[in-house]
């Protein structure tokens, strides 16, 4: 092969080799064999990354520590918050699910939040990027699928459906403050372009 490996990237769904494309904001270059798209920049993607990740670590607070649901029967009543949940566990045998729920549902997200803005808030003001902005970008992509804030607001919307024939359920500002949390981890992953990341990072880069 006499192309240079840089020169090529393959399909995250069927591995399928390209040239790596040049790719003008607003289009996207997909995968000849599957169509799954490989590049897609997106104008001003990376301010608009910053603000959603600062956005989201700011609903994430909300959403740990106030009321997430009340529920209320025959006159008794009790809030509680996701904070409240996970210290819950934390007693004798039941103590690494309180870690693992803490660290899937709270520290991963937020983890990966502060990683993004680190990595794009200089590049985004047009510096060259922070020290070991790599490293960080490469840890906030292996903790993606650990990352659990949004599979968590499905299992609680699963689980009221069973519990509203039991109790009156009541929903508190946090269980709102994660359904937008959800929806701002959506829109920021929309303007996640991996390969145009990855080219700006070894571009701007100092030598």
């Amino acid at each position: 092969m006499s192309d240079s490996l840089s020169d090529l990237i393959a399909c995250p769904k069927c591995d399928a080799l390209h040239h790596l494309p040049k790719v003008e904001v607003g289009e996207k270059a997909q995968c000849v064999r599957c169509g799954t798209v490989l590049m897609a920049p997106k104008e001003r993607a990376m301010t608009w990354i910053v603000m959603l990740s600062a956005t989201a670590l700011i609903l994430m607070v909300a959403a740990v520590f106030f009321p997430f649901l009340e529920l209320s029967t025959h006159g008794l009543g009790r809030k509680s918050s996701v904070f409240d949940a996970i210290l819950a566990f934390s007693h004798g045998l039941m103590l690494p699910l309180s870690f693992a729920v803490g660290a899937l549902i709270v520290f991963l997200p937020m983890t990966r939040f502060i990683a993004q803005i680190y990595v794009f808030a200089p590049m985004a003001l047009g510096w060259a990027p922070a020290r070991h902005a790599g490293e960080v970008f490469r840890l906030s992509e292996r903790i993606r699928p650990w990352a659990m804030a949004e599979v968590f607001i499905i299992g609680v919307a699963v689980a009221l459906i069973k519990v509203a024939g039991l109790a009156h359920v009541t929903l508190g500002p946090a269980f709102w403050a994660f359904v937008g949390l959800v929806i701002v981890t959506i829109l920021k992953d929309s303007f996640m372009c991996r390969v145009t990341v990855w080219q700006t990072l070894n571009a701007r880069s100092p030598s």
